[in-house]
């Protein structure tokens, strides 16, 4: 079978390590910005740093969002690459800001009226509650800002230009490690402002991003030659052609965006020992299993630019290829977060339960990473690229919501079960979705051209 060779090919090996690494660093800093107020507000408050916790959970829904309008632009985007063709990406881009901008808006408006209510969905400690809602008042404004910023980046990421990415997290992570330690501590003549210190360095953190990325835009980026004129003035045709590529993924995230709300919100009905414990873990598995986003983002990248050269013998070889290494990277990462759960917990200033359980959900996180860089990249980077954007939406909707939540919800509630059996039960689907992944890989249905024939394009 063609599909079981390994591809020989040294530039192709080249080409998606380099995609790799440039990927996995700039996920790394987007990570580090959110890892240098989790780490910062822990050693400050454990109040404050379940305050946070909980706003991130409203944070983590946009970014799901936003990459789900992203990545449509992106497997459109690739294809189109493939086969060298770039005014269609303009228009796509165009599109994508449009969807994405919109749902942000939404997003701000909800939260900016009724912060307290959001909150309260998510815990009944009110003291939790009440740190949270100085955060949010303020983080809600970046949401816009973050919202464009990541879908130009996103679109850029399609055609290959990853560098950008990084330099952006680098300057936001520098500029927000800086603005906290003034602000949360109140050094160098800064006010202390605790919790609200740190939303206001991520505020200003995510405008100088967006000043960046339209400098590159206007004075570096030679290929599409964006410009606010092409992206208000867009072929509205490709609606057509982005919705049905990004709405699966779409409504695949924003269930998961959602999903995960639900699991935080579980896990902090379960006191504030539980929400800091697993902000800590999930923060640290997102810092190390970086490498394995990357993967997936690049995978993705190759599968639909391969797909547009029309080179489906190569296609198989390369699949074979990526899902050794996703293997590979799983191990590795599983290992790391492991060796790295008791050095981490000495930083924070939290209760002995705290460090107890987040010691206990990272031992968990360091098993079910394996599973999650085989079929999360399998799923995000190899099905999506190939055009196959709804799958992942129809499998997680069996999983998360008949089989995780419903399942968690009478662990927790009625079957009483300590914090770690609840943590472990929800994360038990990165292992399992593998059997569907497999499945379908092997059936290779989800090949599909999501581009325009030469003739149709404007």
């Amino acid at each position: 079978m063609r599909g079981e060779k390994v591809i020989r090919d040294k530039k192709f090996y080249k080409f998606f390590m380099t995609l790799v690494v440039s990927l996995a660093f700039q996920n790394l800093l987007v990570y580090g910005v959110n890892f240098a107020d989790n780490l910062m507000l822990g050693a400050y408050s454990e109040k404050a740093l379940s305050g946070s916790a909980l706003c991130n959970q409203i944070q983590f829904l946009l970014q799901m969002l936003v990459v789900g309008a992203g990545e449509g632009a992106v497997v459109l985007g690739s294809q189109y690459w493939g086969k060298k063709q770039y005014e269609p990406i303009v228009h796509i881009i165009g599109v994508t800001l449009r969807f994405g901008v919109g749902i942000a808006a939404i997003l701000f408006l909800i939260v900016f009226v009724a912060p307290d209510q959001v909150l309260n969905l998510l815990t009944d400690d009110q003291t939790v509650i009440l740190e949270g809602v100085k955060y949010l008042r303020i983080i809600c404004f970046t949401y816009i800002i973050f919202t464009a910023t990541n879908i130009l980046t996103a679109s850029l990421r399609a055609i290959g230009i990853v560098a950008i990415g990084y330099m952006i997290s680098a300057s936001t992570l520098v500029i927000n490690i800086c603005l906290n330690s003034c602000l949360i501590y109140g050094r160098f003549g800064c006010p202390q402002l605790g919790i609200k210190g740190a939303a206001y360095a991520t505020l200003v953190s995510r405008c100088v991003e967006l000043i960046i990325v339209i400098f590159y835009l206007k004075y570096r980026e030679h290929k599409l030659n964006i410009t606010l004129k092409k992206l208000i003035k867009i072929d509205r045709s490709y609606c057509k052609d982005y919705i049905k590529v990004s709405l699966p993924v779409l409504l695949n995230q924003a269930q998961w965006g959602v999903a995960q709300m639900i699991q935080t919100a579980i896990l902090g009905h379960l006191g504030a020992a539980a929400i800091a414990a697993n902000s800590i873990a999930v923060m640290v598995f997102q810092v190390l299993s970086v490498v394995a986003y990357g993967a997936a983002s690049a995978a993705g990248i190759t599968v639909g630019k391969t797909i547009g050269e029309n080179n489906l013998e190569k296609l198989h070889e390369i699949v074979t290829s990526l899902q050794v290494i996703f293997l590979g990277i799983g191990i590795i990462s599983g290992c790391l977060i492991y060796m790295v759960s008791t050095p981490i917990l000495q930083v924070y200033h939290i209760s002995m339960k705290a460090q107890i359980l987040a010691k206990q959900f990272m031992c968990v996180l360091a098993v079910t990473t394996v599973g999650t860089s085989y079929q999360m990249a399998c799923d995000n980077g190899i099905i999506r690229g190939g055009g196959d954007t709804s799958f992942s939406m129809k499998m997680n909707l069996v999983s998360m919501w008949g089989i995780i939540v419903p399942c968690s919800c009478i662990a927790a509630f009625v079957l009483k079960m300590p914090p770690i059996i609840v943590f472990a039960i929800l994360k038990s689907d990165q292992i399992y979705k593998t059997i569907p992944v497999v499945i379908h890989l092997r059936k290779w249905n989800w090949v599909k051209k999501v581009t325009r024939v030469e003739a149709e394009i404007v």
